[in-house]
């Protein structure tokens, strides 16, 4: 059975996620810091489907978590926050988080939200494997991995879904919220600034390797695109 990770210290709503989580499938894994967090979280990285991950924690808080697991996990994390401060929402999805949910839900709306992201990262059944070569760049979503003259380059799970739809739709332009709608999905209530914040994080660490053959162009007033000279595949 499916894990779901479920850290907030309000122990009773822990505890009725859990409950709702459990009709749906999931076997939860309750931790009330972050401390256990990211200790049961390591403990047993490869079975956990998703994280529902509060900000506000005692030892260390979820941003923090976020950003521990991000490191080598790109496990689905729901961010949850009490204020609902545009600035938490932001810095939860600059840092590698998928959606939030702003206290006070209702259960079955986090089980719904849970189940759209799961949609999203979820291949369809048969689906061929899903790997594109454009000159140096190699991107084989399958596996979440992008390399540069064969070089590892650290995304998070976000910034690999963006290059992904970029580099598939070559010279064709984006706007903020066409990006929006295909990477974060049509029930995400985020604005523009995510977008554009993702794309620099992800174009420096792109232009940490050499490479002439391509680049992620910004159309100023409409958005971006991806352009190459060739493409060897």
């Amino acid at each position: 059975m499916d894990k779901i990770l479920i850290v907030d210290d309000n122990r009773q709503i822990s505890s009725i996620l859990a409950e709702y989580a459990k009709r749906e499938g999931f076997s939860p894994v309750l931790a009330y810091d972050g401390k256990e967090a990211l200790e049961r979280f390591f403990a047993d990285s490869e079975n956990y489907k998703i994280i529902l991950l509060d900000v506000m924690m005692p030892e260390v808080d979820g941003f923090e978590v976020c950003r521990k697991i991000r490191a080598s996990s790109n496990v689905p994390i729901i961010m949850v926050t009490a204020r609902g401060e545009d600035f938490e929402k932001i810095m939860g999805l600059d840092i590698g988080a998928d959606d939030y949910i702003v206290k006070p839900f209702s259960p079955s709306v986090v089980m719904a939200r849970i189940r759209a992201i799961l949609r999203r990262v979820s291949p369809p059944e048969g689906k061929p494997n899903q790997a594109i070569v454009f000159d140096n760049l190699k991107i084989n979503l399958d596996e979440y991995k992008v390399t540069i003259n064969n070089v590892p380059i650290s995304l998070t799970k976000k910034e690999i879904e963006l290059l992904w739809l970029l580099v598939s739709n070559p010279n064709k332009v984006f706007s903020r919220d066409n990006l929006l709608d295909n990477v974060w999905g049509y029930d995400y209530y985020g604005d523009s600034r995510t977008v554009d914040s993702h794309i620099k994080r992800l174009r420096a660490k792109l232009d940490a390797q050499h490479h002439e053959a391509w680049e992620i162009k910004t159309i100023w007033g409409v958005g971006y695109k991806f352009e190459g000279k060739s493409n060897k595949s």
